[in-house]
């Protein structure tokens, strides 16, 4: 007789999916890596120490983000149980993270690809972080993420991070007058457009979550896995 299969969280690893999280993992850290050392570089030129390079590094949306999908899918790669890499490592944190990068991507080609053109090693640093990343997140997400509940709280949750991103520059920026994006300026545009600009933002990042939500809710269900002795059984009843 048969044993009950495995639920799916005790499926054995599937291999094609750590050597993708191992990729996307190790491009996000060297990407991150190169950038900070870009920005330290520029930075110590104008006078500014590290510390203050890396806090300018911390202002774009793009460098915490990437910094989210090295940790996340680094926890993802090494099967981390422990808390948080066992969250970070869940389908629903990988899946806001996902939206997260995806909408970076989004943005930047949209808004910003126009304003300046890398050239060399900083071209490819550049679509490393918008395009490659991206792409490559949504991809793995397609491919391996499985069925999972999203509830209406976590749906909310997935908000914390794009709003916090927005009430911390806004409050960066009165303090330096630095603001990292043009759309999002203050000092250029005023406060009421600026909000304008935010709240549009904030309205793509809806419509591409409820894409992605649309995409989850018609997958089929996590499939169960059989010992291999079960299948032998299966096949050979006694």
């Amino acid at each position: 007789m048969s044993r009950p299969p495995l639920p799916a969280a005790e499926a054995p690893p599937n291999l094609y999916a750590i050597a993708m999280a191992s990729a996307i993992a190790l491009l996000a850290w060297g990407a991150l890596a190169a950038q900070a050392d870009i920005t330290i570089h520029r930075m110590a030129l104008r006078g500014f120490d590290t510390l203050e390079a890396i806090g300018r590094l911390a202002a774009y949306l793009t460098n915490l983000t990437v910094l989210l999908v090295a940790l996340c899918f680094t926890c993802v790669a090494l099967r981390v149980r422990a808390w948080p890499g066992r969250i970070l490592s869940g389908p629903a944190a990988v899946s806001a993270v996902t939206v997260y990068i995806v909408f970076v991507g989004m943005a930047y080609n949209v808004l910003l690809r126009h304003l300046w053109t890398p050239q060399g090693y900083r071209a490819l640093l550049n679509e490393s972080l918008h395009s490659f990343i991206p792409l490559l997140c949504a991809a793995y997400w397609l491919l391996f993420v499985p069925r999972f509940e999203l509830t209406p709280r976590e749906r909310l949750a997935w908000f914390v991070y794009p709003l916090g991103y927005l009430a911390i520059t806004f409050w960066r920026g009165s303090v330096t007058d630095f603001y990292p994006y043009p759309f999002i300026d203050v000092d250029q545009l005023g406060y009421a457009h600026v909000l304008v600009n935010s709240a549009l933002l904030l309205a793509a990042f809806v419509v591409l979550m409820a894409v992605f939500a649309a995409i989850n809710a018609r997958r089929r269900p996590a499939a169960l896995v059989y010992d291999a002795r079960d299948d032998q059984n299966l096949r050979h009843p006694e």
